[in-house]
């Protein structure tokens, strides 16, 4: 199994307002995810402000240049930690980080934001001319 990263938004509000003394959701969800007990080589680290902050919280599952990454958002701290699991397990036993579509949870078919390509170069990269250069150098 691939080593993959959580990466999660600390500082996402999910469009509530903001409460200084209360903690963000996204920190919420961090925690949760910190807090349960994670299959081996499935790693969750915080950072603060993913840019995505009309849907969140958010996150981005990675697993290294020679994966597919994705960005998830409109993720609710409550709800789905377990599908946040699963979806990173299912990513985890893949070789490019390409899982079929219904093998997703199904947050993770609703509610993907971004799908961004390995590092030019790498091994899983995809076969496609690059795209020539508008600028007037």
């Amino acid at each position: 199994m691939a080593e993959v990263t959580l990466t999660i938004c600390t500082t996402c509000r999910r469009g509530e307002p903001a409460d200084a003394e209360a903690p963000r959701p996204g920190a919420q969800m961090f925690s949760a995810l910190q807090e349960t007990e994670l299959p081996d080589g499935i790693t969750v680290r915080g950072v603060e402000c993913l840019s995505a902050c009309s849907r969140g919280c958010t996150m981005v599952l990675s697993g290294g240049a020679d994966r597919w990454s994705y960005i998830y958002g409109d993720l609710n701290p409550e709800m789905h930690v377990d599908d946040i699991i699963a979806g990173a397990t299912a990513y985890a036993a893949t070789d490019d980080g390409l899982v079929p579509w219904r093998e997703r949870p199904v947050v993770f078919r609703k509610q993907s934001i971004a799908r961004i390509p390995p590092a030019p170069g790498s091994a899983a990269a995809p076969d496609q001319p690059a795209i020539p250069s508008l600028s007037k150098d």
